[in-house]
């Protein structure tokens, strides 16, 4: 199994990355105030404009390091990807078969009817903790049935439909499961470009770290990240990655906002109104969000198909290996990541 390495998150919008021999460096207004070597991490996160230069660009590519670039407001801008890699003739079966309407309409239900599972699983571990709420378990009620319309859904479009009425139902319940500060994070549905309220903000956040994950991990197996089975193509999207990361939005992105705030390890002063810009973190809310974030990754689960230990961190790698293997047809079918 792949070490987890660490993810360089660079949150201060100022900074500037640059090379010194085999040595990732961060300055900011032409002073270092920071270094790594490139072997020790497998990724890079900016938050600014700034830039990298092409030294670093190139320190990247050949060490395998992603360099993906976020707004200051954490959305996202670009990826940086060196040369191709993996087996070609894995991606021309990748290709194919995202052409092939039967094959592809097959993966995009797995891949749904996981998230809502997922959505589903969240629900009832509430139940499970704090008893019976009607509000609840009507919502669980419609996720159970759209996960089984969406599993026998005709095409794309009716497969999407399935996917949106259980989202809608999973999302109005969900400040049920705020368990304190709730004046302070009031959630009234999911919103974004820009989020309206500190919940959505903290979602769309790690939604759009998720993804680049996502696409790190598929690069990583060799298959293309931008040729999806659900999501439409279009230039510049991931939308494998996108395909993918549902499976992961309740389980890595959800709980992890929820515990965040029922820890209070979030509070109010990390975020600024600013008008018809919506709701965006501070620095230092920012820094709390990641460090919480890269603690998470290095924590351990049982996978539940591969029923070995494996870092949160690695889920991503772990399905992209296993979709691969479903392309190359060393498995039988696509064995989708789903919580207890």
């Amino acid at each position: 199994m792949r070490k987890l390495l660490n993810t360089l998150y660079v949150t201060t919008p100022e900074a500037y990355l640059s090379k010194d021999g085999l040595n990732v460096v961060v300055s900011v207004k032409q002073q270092e105030v920071f270094r790594i070597p490139a072997i020790n991490i497998e990724g890079i996160v900016t938050f600014g404009y700034m830039g990298a230069s092409p030294g670093l660009m190139k320190l990247c590519s050949d060490s395998g390091i992603s360099l993906t670039f976020l707004s200051p407001n954490g959305r996202f801008v670009s990826r940086v990807q060196g040369a191709t890699h993996g087996n070609v003739l894995l991606r021309k079966a990748q290709y194919a078969l995202s052409d092939d309407e039967e094959w592809s309409l097959h993966v995009a239900k797995l891949m749904i009817a996981a998230k809502i599972q997922n959505y589903r699983n969240i629900l009832r571990r509430y139940i499970r903790d704090y008893g019976d709420c009607q509000e609840v378990d009507d919502a669980v009620r419609v996720l159970d049935a759209n996960k089984r319309y969406a599993l026998h859904a005709e095409d794309k479009t009716k497969l999407m439909g399935f996917e949106g009425i259980a989202s809608n139902a999973y999302f109005e319940v969900l400040p049920k499961l705020i368990l304190n500060q709730k004046e302070y994070f009031p959630f009234n549905g999911r919103n974004r470009r820009p989020p309206k309220d500190a919940v959505n903000a903290m979602l769309s956040l790690a939604y759009t770290l998720i993804a680049n994950d996502c696409a790190a991990a598929l690069e990583t197996v060799g298959l293309d990240p931008y040729v999806g089975f659900l999501h439409a193509l279009r230039p510049g999207r991931t939308s494998l990655a996108l395909d993918m990361m549902e499976e992961f939005r309740a389980y890595l992105g959800d709980r992890f906002v929820l515990s965040l705030i029922n820890k209070r390890q979030i509070t109010p002063k990390d975020f600024l109104h600013q008008g018809d810009n919506g709701v965006v973190m501070t620095d230092k809310g920012r820094k709390t969000f990641l460090t919480a974030w890269q603690n998470r990754k290095r924590e351990t689960i049982i996978h539940p198909y591969l029923n070995e230990k494996v870092e949160i961190g690695l889920l991503p790698y772990v399905q992209a290996m296993m979709l691969a293997r479903y392309i190359r047809k060393d498995i039988d079918d696509y064995p989708v990541f789903l919580i207890k």
